[in-house]
């Protein structure tokens, strides 16, 4: 079926499902990287046709470190979506960004070490420009329509990713906080380098649902909390999206359509036919 599918969401912890989609498919693919974490889920949300995947899968049956990200967005990537709007648990490592606010990050501090983070290597080799996380321009819109919600939304900050899949030590959460970090979570990184090297734009709804284990007075995160802070934000996140649908522009003025124009260093003729027939879709244009 030939229909043009522009904006994708990746749905995080309690969030499987989007029940506004109407005119639902759904699409099995297959990518070079192996199969994303479940069946995508196509349907219109608010006069647009939108790609759902669940990240863990549905059940949440994926652990963070475990996640095929590259496959996830490749995935997205080949339906033709150029915005990806991640949703996604975090604790808080300031007191005024708390339990069931919603932040939309501007910058990611990476602390994993598990993980693979980029689509290319074995013989191609690229250096993505990565200053700037999040699009800025998707980043923007999505607050504005967060906010219209009338939830509480805080703009810009910093995540810092981890591993996992244990929350963190008192020790880890006190020196992150030294750090200057915002928030803390386990999946936004490497699912923000990929998007950026698939040239897709992509940004975050972080919603708050702890205090990591910091706080004096504050109970230590926990499965139950995260889990109920999680579903009292539920109509907030969905409501969110359906607003934001249509404001998104058919034309992209940010930088990342071009995020490969400069980054690719290896002299074309010298990458393996192999690897350009399985990349094609993310560096056709380059060395055709």
């Amino acid at each position: 079926m030939d229909e043009k599918i522009r904006i994708g969401v990746i749905g995080g912890s309690g969030v499987y499902d989007i029940e506004a989609l109407q005119d639902v498919r759904v699409a099995r693919v297959h990518t070079p990287f192996g199969d994303p974490s479940d069946d995508i889920v196509i349907g219109t949300l608010s006069g647009q046709r939108v790609a759902f995947l669940p990240r863990h899968g549905r059940g949440h049956r994926i652990m963070p470190h475990e996640l095929n990200s590259r496959a996830n967005i490749y995935a997205l990537k080949s339906l033709g979506v150029e915005h990806i709007i991640g949703v996604s648990a975090c604790g808080s490592m300031r007191e005024d960004y708390a339990p069931r606010h919603i932040v939309i990050p501007d910058q990611i501090f990476d602390r994993t070490k598990a993980r693979v983070n980029t689509f290319f290597g074995h013989g191609l080799v690229v250096h993505v420009g990565m200053a700037d996380p999040f699009c800025p321009v998707l980043s923007s819109l999505l607050y504005d329509a967060v906010a219209r919600t009338g939830a509480t939304v805080h703009r810009g900050g910093t995540f810092i990713v981890i591993d996992g899949p244990q929350f963190s030590t008192k020790a880890e959460s006190r020196i992150y906080r030294q750090w200057g970090v915002d928030i803390i979570g386990m999946t936004v990184f490497p699912e923000a380098k990929l998007a950026r090297e698939a040239e897709i734009c992509y940004a975050v709804m972080a919603h708050v649902t702890d205090y990591d284990v910091w706080h004096e007075t504050e109970e230590p995160v926990s499965v139950a909390m995260l889990i109920a802070n999680l579903q009292a934000n539920a109509a907030v996140t969905k409501k969110a999206l359906e607003y934001l649908v249509p404001m998104i522009p058919e034309e992209r003025s940010c930088e990342c359509p071009h995020a490969l124009a400069t980054a690719l260093i290896t002299d074309p003729a010298r990458v393996p036919a192999e690897l350009k027939r399985d990349l094609h879709l993310l560096i056709g244009k380059y060395l055709d």
